[in-house]
């Protein structure tokens, strides 16, 4: 004979607003409105995961409570570095100026005199 009664489910939600008293809840929308903000400054995609770790009884007896823990792991986006250009040079190092450029020698002009009011 199978068993037909019904059992309520667990509600998610419900667990995880109440769990550490509402701690996970508040860290977890900490969490995600941070992602919310770096996914909207930065035009990329973010994921956010979260895990519930569960634990069998202690020693294995079934009337004895069962650990139960929440993690996350937020992926944010980052901004992308900002890029310089660069030439290498005889050596196969980089250097700002290109090397097979002839290089232009600055005089200074000779400056005005100034003149002063009396």
């Amino acid at each position: 004979m199978t068993d037909t009664t019904e059992h309520e489910t667990a509600d998610l939600a419900a667990f995880l607003a109440a769990h550490l008293n509402g701690r996970t809840a508040e860290e977890l929308s900490a969490e995600f409105h941070d992602l919310l903000d770096a996914v909207r400054t930065h035009g990329k995609k973010g994921s956010m995961t979260i895990t519930v770790v569960v634990e069998p009884p202690a020693n294995g007896v079934d009337s004895a409570p069962m650990p139960i823990g929440v993690e996350s792991a937020v992926k944010a986006p980052k901004p992308t570095p900002v890029k310089s250009l660069y030439f290498l040079d005889h050596d196969g190092n980089p250097v700002r100026d290109d090397p097979r450029q002839m290089q232009i020698e600055f005089r200074t002009a000779p400056t005005a005199p100034t003149f002063k009011d009396a």
